[in-house]
């Protein structure tokens, strides 16, 4: 359970500013009303995302196991360089959606100032990387200099989209989302020409090489343009208002600039809970490769990329419905977050059978005989990876309505204590498939205990997952 998976608060507070009951009833109505529209506006952005990152996936893991497994331990290096600094984004959105037309601070100065730190703390990280990398002796982490050259301007595009998030839109975010794959892909397929489709020196030191320079180099590009973009969009943004403010003969701007120095505990919790997420859906495979080699590791990695796939579907549902999660009336936010996890976790059972007989039947003549062995593991892992489709919902309810992204660090810091204290001992006895076990079993426990709270701070009962009549905002609860 990641706060990174979702749009960052938007609204916040508690049940202390409740509407009558025709107003919750309205205010419901309009976001199920809204639902379909906006959750199919993402799901159709995260597709393309999908599509292309399945066909990074392809065009490395055809360079072979190790190159693969060197590959999805680097990213999951990157990933959580990127989500431990977060927070920057999720504090400028936070304030821009806060704002109202008669009270409103400019955009720009706020959001150079978080592009500025991202950038000092992208350096900062740098210097660790590279002390790693020069520590090393074993791939990916002796090419972790490559990292270290691309973290400053890895950290832009989390951190300028806030300001998008903010204002609630989705397009320009899905664009940039979009497009860095794509940049990586192309990357990809020089690589895969360089190499002479693939054939020579599999597994090399050399493959490896122009694998993650094609990566890194490609999300870096659409890094500086996304930078740029926002700042522009800023500017703009800051000039329309002014003139807006000057017609209506309203004082703007006058309010003191907020500064994120100012915020650094919700910054630092939300980063620190992302990082325990992340770690959450990886700590598996860092397992694998400890106890059985990279190569093994690069197969469960194809195993865990296909499993994800099940929380397309409700990472686009909790996204479209984020801000209505968070209404500050209790009945209303519960509402809606039982609809989410009821419409996830359906969707994602009914999809499970599916994906696993895709996978049976095409995934070793995709990538090659040596991914048949990821089948197994990915049998193992559906169950749990199912189940915690709920989690996306459950963490906005904690983030957005209560305030407190601290619980999702907290479920999800379960998940991972069971998930690898249990992996310890399996992964060594049956490597990938006792990875696979592990992992689901950490997602199943922890998502109960993540119902159990939610259904507490909502102060409904546990039938309530099931009785839609429960959850209606003019039935008392």
């Amino acid at each position: 359970m990641s706060v990174q998976d979702h749009r960052p608060p938007a609204v916040q507070g508690d049940s202390s500013g409740a509407q009558a009951p025709a107003g919750r009833l309205a205010a419901l109505r309009q976001a199920l009303q809204a639902l379909p529209k906006a959750a199919l506006g993402n799901l159709i952005a995260k597709l393309m995302m999908v599509g292309l990152g399945l066909a990074i996936t392809v065009t490395v893991a055809r360079h072979g196991p190790k190159v693969q497994g060197a590959f999805a331990l680097f990213v999951a290096v990157e990933s959580a360089l990127l989500t431990l600094f977060s927070g920057l984004g999720l504090w400028l959105a936070r304030q821009i959606s806060q704002q109202t037309d008669g009270r409103q601070a400019k955009a720009l100065p706020m959001l150079r100032g978080v592009l500025r730190a991202a950038v000092a703390l992208g350096l900062l990280a740098s210097g660790v990387l590279v002390a790693v990398s020069w520590w090393a002796s074993s791939m990916p982490y002796t090419y972790l200099w490559l990292l270290a050259l691309a973290a400053p301007f890895l950290l832009l595009v989390p951190t300028a989209t806030g300001l998008w998030l903010g204002e609630g839109r989705m397009w320009p975010i899905n664009v940039a989302q979009v497009s860095a794959p794509a940049s990586v892909l192309a990357g990809l397929a020089a690589a895969w020409w360089i190499t002479e489709g693939g054939q020579a020196g599999q597994g090399s030191k050399s493959t490896v090489l122009l694998v993650l320079v094609a990566w890194v180099s490609g999300k870096s590009l659409v890094a500086v343009v996304t930078a740029f973009y926002a700042l522009r969009n800023a500017r703009h943004r800051d000039e329309a208002l002014a003139e807006r403010m000057s017609a209506s003969r309203l004082t703007a701007f006058h309010l003191p600039q907020p500064s994120w120095l100012a915020q650094w505990p919700f910054i630092a919790t939300i980063g620190v809970t992302n990082v325990i997420g992340l770690l959450n859906y990886r700590a598996s495979l860092f397992l694998v490769e400890r106890f059985h080699g990279l190569s093994t590791a690069g197969v469960y990695s194809v195993a865990v990329t296909a499993a994800e796939l099940l929380w397309l579907l409700s990472s686009s549902v909790t996204v479209s419905v984020y801000s209505r999660i968070g209404h500050p009336d209790t009945k209303i936010a519960a509402a809606m977050t039982v609809q989410a996890v009821r419409i996830n976790v359906l969707s994602t059972l009914l999809a499970a059978p599916v994906l696993l007989g895709l996978a049976w039947w095409g995934l070793p003549w995709v990538m090659g005989p040596a991914y048949e062995a990821s089948l197994l593991p990915l049998a193992a892992l559906l169950p749990g990876v199912a189940a915690y489709a709920a989690a996306s919902s459950l963490s906005a309810f904690y983030t957005n309505h209560l305030g407190r992204p601290q619980l999702s660090g907290a479920i999800a810091g379960m998940s991972l204590t069971i998930s690898f204290c249990l992996g310890w001992f399996l992964v060594p006895l049956w490597g990938p498939l006792g990875a696979g076990i592990s992992s689901s079993a950490g997602y199943i426990l922890a998502i109960v205990a993540a119902y159990g709270v939610f259904l507490k701070h909502a102060g409904l009962p546990v039938r309530a997952l099931w009785q839609s009549g429960l959850t209606r905002v003019d039935s008392g609860a």
